[in-house]
């Protein structure tokens, strides 16, 4: 999967630094920390939430999606042959 993590270039636009991010969104540094450096499998829509609402801004300023070459959509995730 090829989701691109894009928070800190957010937190360096809005000059916040990891501490502060974390005391206001109400998340562990070292949550922030995993999130910031794009070692996380699954981010709550709570959490994206408060980090949207502290650093007004959208999801998609955080989150980018790149396509794999060699990616492969699940089988089954599709059951209509015409998608």
């Amino acid at each position: 999967m090829a989701i691109i993590l894009r928070l800190d270039r957010v937190m360096a636009d809005r000059k916040m630094s990891l501490n502060e991010l974390s005391e206001k969104v109400g998340v562990a540094n070292v949550n922030l920390s995993k999130l910031k450096t794009g070692k996380v499998s699954a981010v709550r829509f709570s959490t994206l939430n408060a980090i949207c609402r502290v650093l007004k801004c959208q999801p998609g300023d955080i989150l980018e999606y790149a396509e794999d070459d060699d990616e492969t959509p699940p089988e089954g995730l599709f059951t209509d042959k015409t998608m």
